[in-house]
């Protein structure tokens, strides 16, 4: 009789919620650390240190995929099986490297890094102020009308805050009116269709080019996540560092901003669609490409 025997771990579930955690705890950092910066920093200074935050993302999955090069070339039981017992090779399409190491390490470091979250205060002196963090707040609660759009902006924020309607729950209520304010805000939407599109096309990138170096070239699965690591994410923090400190320097508007993106991210554009032109001979696969024959 042929034996059969199904997978029955529900391991897979803490894995899940462990991720489902992470990104509750991760997903705060961004919208509320841009408001921190854009609340107690100067004007100038603002695009410099949005710059060094996006940079700081960046470097983050680059030390990340580092780790899990090293930890792909350890058996997934390591600890519990000797290295004589291990008959195969990294470079091995049966090879499971200890993916399980590289989390336990960074949920140690995330606990660690979280802790002086708890220290920061509620409130900062504005940079180049000298008034009590009191005082600075509500200046900076209070938008500054200078134009019309500006006096659009500050109409935004009290719905926001549920200043205009005070009913039972203001905030809760008036969250909706703010929502369909921003999604008929073209310029808004705009922005979300294009960093959809970006992060999809970066994602992408991330997920399956690993697989296709170690098929198209011969590459393990340690040297193909290197490789990703060390070729795109140290550019990457270089333009958004030098991005930042261009803007800070000649002081860039919002509009001068949006050219410069426009024209660069054409640019960056058709870069990729010339690597159409940059393809190699497809390696043969049994059963897929060649006959198992």
């Amino acid at each position: 009789t042929e034996c059969e025997k199904e997978p029955g771990s529900l391991l897979w579930i803490f894995v899940m919620v462990g991720n489902i955690v992470r990104g509750m705890g991760e997903t705060p950092i961004m919208p509320l650390g841009i408001s921190y910066l854009e609340d107690f920093a100067k004007a100038e200074n603002s695009p410099f240190y949005l710059a060094c935050l996006h940079t700081a993302t960046v470097i983050g999955p680059f030390l990340g995929l580092l780790l899990a090069s090293f930890c792909a070339e350890l058996f997934v039981d390591i600890g519990s099986v000797g290295a004589e017992e291990i008959t195969i090779t990294a470079t091995d399409a049966r090879w499971v490297g200890a993916w399980w190491l590289g989390i336990l390490i960074c949920a140690l470091l995330n606990l660690l890094v979280g802790i002086p979250f708890w220290f920061l205060p509620k409130s900062l002196v504005k940079e180049g102020e000298t008034n009590e963090p009191e005082e600075t707040s509500e200046k900076s609660a209070a938008p500054l009308q200078e134009n019309d759009k500006n006096e659009t902006k500050q109409t935004m924020y009290e719905i926001a805050k549920g200043k205009l309607h005070p009913i039972l729950f203001p905030s809760y209520f008036n969250f909706i009116p703010f929502l369909k304010a921003l999604f008929h805000n073209p310029v808004y939407m705009l922005f979300i269709c294009i960093t959809v599109l970006q992060f999809s096309a970066f994602d992408g990138m991330i997920s399956f080019m690993p697989k296709y170096l170690e098929q198209q070239f011969g590459k393990s699965a340690s040297d193909a996540i290197f490789l990703i690591g060390v070729y795109n994410l140290p550019v990457l923090c270089v333009g958004y560092f030098s991005g930042g400190l261009f803007m800070k320097k000649f002081k860039i508007n919002i509009y001068q901003a949006a050219t410069i993106a426009f024209w660069v991210s054409l640019l960056e554009y058709l870069l990729y669609f010339a690597a159409y032109w940059t393809v190699c001979d497809t390696s043969p696969v049994a059963g897929l490409t060649v006959s198992y024959q």
